[in-house]
């Protein structure tokens, strides 16, 4: 693959998680999450999209979503269990994407917010449609996701210089 193809980036914000007593990173989903999150994976083969790489946090919560949504696919990924998902801020996401090596070109990464809607308003230099607007308004849901796109090499990846494609939220 010419790194002067587009490449894909799915924002994939884990579904809505319970609130049991343990500690945060322990939190598994609640039983809206779960169905939510088999809603996303099937919203997300809709995309057509098929993807070379998940990068996932280790938190339960976001393990779990991405359990479910990837069982709607008709191919699984690699996937790769990333603790620096976690807690991340948009410059700490980007950092760990411009390490993605150049034969992935479409990628999921599901975490957390506000790290993944910081992101994707930080790398979408435009919008495509009514896109950004949508996501603007309504925020970045539990089990959220927005598709975006970036010519160039992973390396490269910055702020400002990709496109958001489309943005979904389970009350769509």
């Amino acid at each position: 693959m010419s790194v002067a193809e587009p490449r894909r980036i799915v924002l994939f914000r884990h579904a809505k998680a319970d609130w049991p007593q343990v500690t945060d990173h322990e939190r598994p989903l609640a039983e809206r999450g779960r169905k939510d999150a088999a809603v996303a994976g099937r919203r997300l083969t809709d995309t057509g999209i098929p993807f070379d790489l998940a990068l996932c946090s280790t938190a339960v919560r976001t393990r779990e979503t991405w359990k479910l949504a990837v069982q709607e696919f008709p191919q699984r990924p690699k996937t790769v269990y990333e603790e620096r998902i976690y807690d991340a801020s948009p410059g700490e996401l980007i950092a760990l994407l411009n390490e993605t090596p150049d034969d992935v070109h479409n990628l999921v990464l599901i975490g957390h917010n506000p790290g993944v809607q910081g992101l994707a308003d930080v790398l979408s230099g435009q919008a495509d449609g009514d896109a950004g607007e949508r996501m603007h308004r309504r925020g970045f849901p539990a089990a959220a996701f927005a598709v975006i796109s970036f010519d160039g090499s992973w390396k490269s990846l910055e702020p400002g210089a990709a496109t958001l494609l489309d943005y979904w939220t389970p009350s769509e």
